[in-house]
């Protein structure tokens, strides 16, 4: 018998990255588990990004995903460090997803928000009480980055399903 597809949703972060993996089953998808990889902001910047990389592929190692789905890099030009600092983290991310043999599907968080909620600027309590709603939990999830990341996953799904059924690869 073979394993469900899973799929590990990504929401990066220097401080806190959320994640969730979702497990596709005939009923629809199901929550497998949400959390947080967080590193300590006193540590340099070598160790926190080691602190993601590492946390993020136990996880890959425990979880047994199949694709990983994160959110696009994306600058705002009032906070351009921001996006810098994001981007330390997507890089590690990757890693541990290439090392583990995952692809990894980029997705923008307005096209994510534009999924669950119908709109693309969707703030954060929004987007738990969509996903709450999607698993039918009894409290959104929190904090938010795991409620974005179960998101990405969501997304990642409906639109690898959609392109599927409309004979796309």
């Amino acid at each position: 018998m073979t394993q469900p597809e899973r799929i590990l949703g990504i929401d990066p972060g220097l401080n806190t990255t959320g994640y969730g993996v979702i497990e596709v089953t005939p009923q629809g998808p199901r929550l497998v588990e949400g959390g947080v990889v967080r590193s300590n902001p006193r540590h340099t910047l070598a160790e926190r990004v080691r602190e993601i990389h590492d946390g993020v592929a136990e996880v890959i190692a425990s979880l047994r995903p199949q694709a990983l789905a994160m959110e696009e890099l994306y600058a705002h030009y009032e906070r351009p460090t921001t996006a810098i600092l994001m981007g330390h983290a997507r890089g590690v991310i990757c890693l541990a997803a290439a090392e583990a043999g995952l692809p990894v599907i980029p997705y923008a968080s307005t096209q994510v928000k534009k999924m669950l909620t119908g709109n693309g600027r969707a703030p954060k309590s929004q987007m738990q009480i969509a996903v709450a709603r999607e698993f039918r939990l009894p409290a959104p999830p929190d904090p938010p980055d795991v409620a974005d990341a179960l998101a990405i996953a969501l997304c990642h799904l409906y639109l690898k399903d959609n392109a599927l059924r409309n004979g796309l690869k």
